[in-house]
């Protein structure tokens, strides 16, 4: 039976509470900086730290951040000791889907000082995280062997797949006679890390699962097309069983070659950090999380964000069906709106796996591209076309 959900869980006041007052430091930090670099030519900042004031400014800004410190232990104390009556019921739609979003922003900064709002990676049926054992996953459908890894995207989760009362898993579920199971995860992490992740957890599941598994299929969503690849490298590097039951990847709308939203975000930092009185809130434009930056250029694989100027293109996973959808709310490929938008977030080249250097490019075939006109990023969630495409592939 499904659980009774709601809006709040017992930790999250305290989980909000320690954010909130990690921003106020944040904020007066900011501001502090702001206040050094003008008074600086007139020698009222600190010598010994640019981002200081001194004096009794100095001072002033010691006690709004020691203040803050002594209300953020004091909160988290008191919303430690609230009852936890709200412990047996799920999380809301509404619930799952302002977290997510907050982690596709903030996820690596939640995991990096324990907050409670960041996203274990998980297996997910009907909007509920499954115990990876055999005795909780006898309970799962036999199907015919086959299972659909269903992966979302950027700021996303496991429930949002249903969108105008379709989702193209279960779909998929009824007329093929897939078993779905739905990936939940922090994609503000980046997206290597997650990569790894969802290796060892198909490793694990496919340990655990109770029935004979014919073949792994994937069906993945915007960035979750980044996070299939990383996994698939991750597992065929580790020599991992579960990479030789994947048989077929379908990517919707996935940013092989980054997503000019992101660099335009990038361009912003550049241009404030280039600025001496605006360079403070070039950090304001710093707040959003390793995994919207991986987007920047389709980063896959640890090496490309940590020597970027030497990426590879990682190709796709060798005897493995690949097959890319994209989207452009353009009505034919010469529609201005086709060139300069795209689906909104992701060019169709990005989409396909094209690119201008010959060794970057992902080798799709023809026959398995497919690119759906006068549609946006998130209609390839519901379009009867992509479903009909998918049939096709998935058949």
């Amino acid at each position: 039976m499904m659980k009774k959900s709601t809006h709040l869980q017992p930790a999250d006041l305290r989980a909000f509470a320690r954010l909130a007052t990690q921003a106020t430091g944040g904020i007066t930090d900011l501001v502090e900086a702001m206040h050094a670099t003008i008074a600086r030519p007139f020698g009222m900042a600190d010598a010994a730290q640019k981002d200081r004031t001194s004096g009794i400014t100095g001072f002033v800004y010691k006690a709004v951040r020691g203040t803050t410190k002594l209300v953020a232990t004091s909160l988290d104390v008191a919303l430690s000791a609230l009852p936890t009556t709200l412990a047996n019921r799920g999380s809301s739609f509404e619930r799952d889907a302002v977290v997510s979003a907050l982690n596709g922003v903030l996820g690596d900064y939640l995991v990096a000082t324990g907050n409670e709002l960041a996203i274990p990676m998980s297996f997910c049926r009907e909007g509920q995280p499954l115990a990876m054992n055999r005795k909780s996953l006898s309970n799962m459908p036999k199907g015919n062997g086959k299972l659909l890894i269903v992966i979302h995207g950027l700021c996303m989760n496991d429930r949002q797949w249903l969108r105008e009362g379709h989702n193209h898993a279960e779909a998929l579920a009824a007329e093929l006679g897939y078993t779905p199971l739905y990936l939940r995860y922090n994609s503000g992490l980046h997206v290597s890390a997650n990569g790894e992740m969802l290796s060892e957890q198909l490793e694990a599941l496919l340990n655990e699962w109770p029935h004979p598994i014919r073949e792994i299929n994937v069906l993945a969503h915007s960035m979750g097309g980044l996070v299939a690849r990383s996994a698939a490298q991750a597992g065929a590097a580790a020599s991992l069983s579960w990479v030789k039951q994947l048989k077929k990847i379908v990517f919707l709308g996935t940013p092989h070659h980054g997503a000019p939203l992101e660099r335009g975000g990038h361009w912003v930092d550049v241009i404030l950090g280039a600025t001496p009185y605006a360079k403070p809130f070039a950090r304001l434009g710093k707040i959003r999380s390793v995994g919207i930056t991986d987007l920047r250029y389709g980063y896959v694989i640890d090496s490309d964000w940590q020597h970027p100027k030497t990426q590879i293109t990682t190709a796709l996973p060798r005897s493995v069906k690949c097959y890319a959808i994209a989207a452009t709310s353009g009505s034919n490929e010469r529609d201005w709106k086709d060139q300069l938008l795209g689906d909104g977030l992701v060019p169709v080249p990005s989409a396909l796996g094209q690119h201008d250097d010959p060794a970057r490019v992902l080798k799709f075939p023809k026959t398995r591209q497919w690119v759906g006109y006068e549609m946006n990023h998130m209609g390839l969630l519901s379009d009867a076309r992509v479903y009909k495409k998918l049939v096709e592939w998935l058949a």
